[in-house]
């Protein structure tokens, strides 16, 4: 039996996702990005940067041959059928390199929480496979004004972004743990600590069971 709790973090875009995820870590959980692996199997001389290159064409190539994600993503939240076509290429990737990361935290006996930090768990069906899940969530508002901020985008490009999600509050509902990041920097850690604790003690209770 493993001696982790694996752990699902996500959130909608700009509600603050990563700064919890940096939060877990600096407690001692063991993060897995999602965003990272996803940028590692589009490489150049993977299988999915070559499917991507085939399915979307040249055009979103760099001139150094790496895929240009601005462009890419471009298409895919203009169109949800190209979207989906690209999750059906990377996902498997993603999903295969995750679970060699897992059989050597296995081999490890690693005993924690480990944070697996993706941005669409409950879109791609990943949740499923969770043994909890935490959702960060912000305001709207202040989700659509941090996404202004920090992309650079126009208030109707920012609500076309969070639309093509699944909205913060639905994913919220379907979650064991909430940490709300509306607020202060100090109120999102003192959440985030309450619930690594929490998550320590399952882990513990499913231990001893």
């Amino acid at each position: 039996m493993r001696r982790y709790l694996l752990v699902g973090l996500t959130g909608s875009i700009a509600t603050g996702k990563s700064t919890v995820s940096r939060m877990f870590a600096h407690l001692g959980a063991r993060v897995i990005d999602a965003d990272l692996l996803a940028r590692d199997v589009v490489m150049p001389g993977q299988p999915a940067y070559r499917k991507i290159v085939q399915e979307f064409g040249a055009h979103v190539v760099q001139e150094d041959g790496s895929l240009d994600r601005k462009a890419l993503g471009a298409i895919v939240f203009a169109d949800p059928a190209r979207r989906k076509r690209l999750e059906e290429i990377t996902h498997p990737a993603i999903g295969a390199r995750r679970q060699r990361i897992l059989s050597v935290l296995d081999e490890e006996a690693f005993e924690g929480a480990v944070i697996w930090d993706a941005a669409l768990l409950f879109e791609s069906g990943g949740a499923a496979k969770m043994d909890r899940v935490v959702v960060v969530y912000a305001d709207p508002e202040i989700e659509r004004q941090r996404l202004m901020e920090r992309d650079g985008l126009s208030e109707a490009d920012a609500r076309a972004r969070i639309a093509s999600q699944m909205p913060i509050a639905e994913k919220a509902k379907l979650a064991h743990h909430v940490i709300d990041n509306s607020g202060t920097r100090e109120e999102t850690e003192r959440q985030v600590r309450a619930v690594y604790a929490a998550l320590l003690a399952e882990l513990a209770a499913r231990t001893r069971a």
